[in-house]
């Protein structure tokens, strides 16, 4: 999914070396309960359809996927010095996500990856009715 790539793009800028400390002022907006996909959405892009797209896309996660993705955030924001975050993204039948950390060692700064996979936006489950 061509958005899907670009707005990664901008999250991985937002969370990466050279801005994860500005972004880790966003922090409570990834507590729990927190609605957060629509901070996530303008950290991704700035263009209204492609901020849109990721919004809606974030919003039709399930719950356990969602809270996945918003707690390894919070967690990562909160830390000192914040730690990077890698977003990726990879077609699949369901929706999965896979969360890893490289921890910090002496001679270099650590972080998370994480990737997500689910259908193509478009797509509709065959259980979906």
């Amino acid at each position: 999914m061509p958005a899907m790539q670009t707005t990664l793009h901008g999250l991985n800028a937002s969370f990466g070396p050279a801005n994860v400390a500005n972004t880790a002022g966003q922090q409570p907006q990834f507590a729990h309960g927190a609605p957060y996909q629509q901070t996530l959405a303008n950290m991704g892009s700035s263009d209204p359809v492609l901020n849109r797209a990721l919004r809606e896309y974030l919003k039709k996660m399930p719950g356990g996927i969602s809270e996945t993705l918003r707690s390894a955030i919070h967690f990562a924001l909160g830390t000192t010095p914040p730690t990077n975050v890698t977003f990726a993204w990879a077609p699949s039948y369901d929706w999965e996500i896979t969360v890893w950390q490289a921890p910090d060692t002496a001679q270099t700064k650590g972080g998370i990856t994480i990737l997500i996979k689910s259908r193509y936006p478009d797509d509709a489950h065959p259980l979906g009715g």
